[in-house]
């Protein structure tokens, strides 16, 4: 029951973009508009997937973590509209001019960092990887959602220039869930050694 509830969730600001798209509810500039909504989605889905183990450490709702994955394919996905709109749009599909633009600029090297970390975590995301890879390794291999967020945070914050409130937000966010991590891998560790 839970889970159709948590696709109807993740797929709903899709939807409403789509909406607002077709019904001609957007700015001046579409483009931008749907570029901007799918990237804050993008890395809502990254922080929320990052959140979902300290949620299950403080509730002891350990179910919690049967939805981390597809919260993850959420983050991709979105992620997938937001570099297909900037690659087919922005340059229309000219990959010599796209690499230039993620060489010249931060915020799109920042951005492409981001999604191209993404792709690894979303392939190796099923039983059957998970069983090639082994649990430690796929568990090292996931943690490349660390950096693909910090490099999502930096990607807005880069991008935003003037308002950087948001992008700090997220950032103190970010932060803070993996200063979690690193607090529960260290207790875990004092523990083994007492």
């Amino acid at each position: 029951m839970i889970k159709p509830a948590v696709w109807v969730a993740c797929l709903t600001p899709l939807a409403l973009l789509i909406y607002h798209f077709v019904r001609d509810e957007l700015s001046a500039n579409p483009v931008e508009d749907i570029t901007n909504t799918t990237g804050i989605w993008t890395l809502r889905f990254i922080v929320l997937t990052l959140a979902i183990s300290p949620l299950r450490w403080l509730t002891g709702i350990n179910q919690l973590i049967n939805y981390r994955r597809l919260i993850g394919l959420f983050a991709f996905s979105y992620g997938s509209v937001h570099f297909t709109i900037f690659f087919f749009l922005d340059h229309q599909f000219d990959f010599a001019a796209m690499w230039q633009d993620v060489l010249k600029r931060p915020y799109i090297t920042a951005g492409f960092t981001a999604f191209v970390l993404m792709i690894p975590l979303a392939l190796t995301s099923t039983t059957g990887w998970i069983r090639r890879l082994g649990g430690k390794k796929w568990n090292l291999l996931h943690k490349l959602i660390y950096i693909t967020a910090m490099a999502g945070v930096l990607h807005y914050f880069w991008k935003v220039k003037l308002d950087t409130t948001n992008p700090i937000y997220y950032g103190v966010i970010v932060a803070a869930l993996l200063g979690v991590r690193v607090w529960s891998a260290y207790s875990k560790r004092q523990l083994r050694r007492s």
